[in-house]
């Protein structure tokens, strides 16, 4: 196996010229800004930092995060906040609908908080989100990036059912981390609710983030797993601390070790993969919307 570049990470040195990124600026900018705040949306694209939010809010586009912006889980890896949610609110739907409306949004990307304070794990307003966004925008196609529901699987099949593109589910990163990085979450579990998506029919999507601590052999028994899982299309990208608090950055991962995996994965058989230092889950979706 070709040994591809891996460089360790000095916390005092500055990121690497690849993983720099353009400021948020111009006229799209602004106006997906001002509706963002105008209908008090939670974005991820805020919520988690996003590298890309400049390009992709300057196209007009932004990934809508549902139930609110406290998560009942603590992920080392996520700038989300954690803590008590507030109560569901139960117009969000219908806000989230209408803005998409107003933007225009031709491909949506939807993706909450974990609710594990609910019964139904967020499950129902997943289902009426899809319904308002169908009746509001018949010609938008969307992207659900779900949680695991905990395992309680009449919850995701709730959103299943409602028959988005796309059903995401991030395993994150590699078995050998999933209990430091992702502390409330199992590996396994998430691969289950992965091969549920997949055997229900529906296209199935996944990501992993690098510069953990994994290893190559650990991506590629990850990989290898989520093709077994059914997944169609997977996404890697390079890991950023949020803040000091956080999972420290272990590695920057060269984009010579990004684009191997890319054709790694091609090779195991995935639909699509993007790979690369500043790739997201949600970096570049409409691409995703193949026929299969």
């Amino acid at each position: 196996m070709i040994e591809l570049p891996v460089i360790p990470v000095n916390q005092k040195q500055r990121k690497p010229d690849w993983l720099r990124v353009k400021l948020p600026i111009g006229k799209e900018y602004a106006h997906v800004r001002g509706l963002v705040d105008e209908h008090k949306l939670h974005t991820i694209c805020e919520s988690g930092n996003c590298p890309n939010m400049g390009e992709c809010w300057g196209a007009g586009t932004a990934t809508f995060m549902i139930l609110g912006n406290i998560c009942t889980r603590s992920c080392s890896f996520c700038a989300v906040a954690t803590g008590r949610p507030l109560a569901v609110d139960l117009d969000e739907p219908n806000r989230v609908a209408n803005s998409i409306k107003l933007m225009n949004v031709k491909h949506a990307v939807i993706t909450s908080v974990d609710r594990d304070d609910i019964k139904d794990g967020g499950s129902i307003i997943w289902a009426e989100t899809i319904e308002a966004i169908r009746r509001e925008s018949p010609q938008t196609t969307m992207e659900t990036l779900i949680p695991d529901f905990r395992g309680i699987w009449d919850n995701l099949y709730r959103v299943c059912e409602e028959k988005p593109e796309v059903i995401s589910h991030n395993i994150e990163t590699v078995r050998r981390l999933t209990k430091e990085v992702r502390i409330q979450a199992k590996y396994d579990r998430s691969m289950e609710c992965l091969n549920r998506i997949s055997e229900f029919g529906l296209r199935t999507k996944s990501g992993i983030m690098l510069g953990l601590g994994e290893t190559e052999a650990d991506v590629l028994e990850t990989m290898a797993d989520l093709k077994e899982a059914g997944v169609h299309v997977l996404t890697i990208g390079q890991y950023l601390q949020p803040s000091k608090n956080h999972h420290p950055v272990m590695d920057w991962i060269h984009p010579d070790q990004f684009a191997f995996y890319k054709e790694k994965g091609r090779e195991m058989g995935f639909k699509y993969v993007e790979s690369g230092p500043l790739v997201r889950s949600s970096y570049h979706a409409e691409k995703h919307l193949f026929d299969f």
